[in-house]
């Protein structure tokens, strides 16, 4: 009888203590949402790196909205930093990191409705056309400033 009282109460302290994890996800997401609300998207991806290793305890509604605010975080500090060298330069690396994230929010979404909002799946589509543009195209790669090519630069004429 001790056994089976034993194992009851350490049954329903694993699953009061994976309950609390789970509520911890929930809440740190929350919180990386309301960063990313007030334009505090530092804070906002800090949070939202912390948590990308446990994004498998969301359900598909919940990894949808991480994958957004996760992907537009990025995009909008892309937006905020500073040119870089060509080796290095922080802007692309945020850019290639919006991209991913804005597809896998997109993907989620379409499989199972009820993570975003129209007004966010529109941001994100919207969002990740003119990232993908640039990323085919190349735009991303050449830095403001740097002169065009002969062929651009004289309207295409050979």
């Amino acid at each position: 009888m001790r056994r089976v009282s034993a194992w009851y109460s350490t049954l329903s302290l694993s699953l009061a203590l994976f309950a609390c994890g789970c509520m911890t996800y929930q809440q740190d997401l929350d919180r990386a949402q309301r960063h990313y609300e007030d334009n505090q998207f530092e804070q906002a991806l800090a949070l939202f790196r912390v948590l990308e290793p446990d994004m498998d305890s969301f359900d598909a509604p919940q990894q949808a909205k991480y994958a957004y605010y996760r992907g537009m975080t990025d995009y909008r500090l892309a937006g905020l930093a500073a040119p870089g060298s060509t080796v290095s330069d922080p802007r692309k690396g945020f850019r290639n990191n919006a991209r991913h994230w804005l597809a896998v929010s997109i993907a989620i979404s379409q499989q199972t409705p009820g993570g975003l909002t129209d007004d966010q799946k529109q941001r994100a589509t919207e969002a990740l056309a003119e990232l993908n543009k640039d990323f085919y195209t190349g735009a991303e790669a050449s830095p403001e400033g740097a002169p065009k090519p002969a062929s651009e630069a004289d309207g295409g004429a050979p």
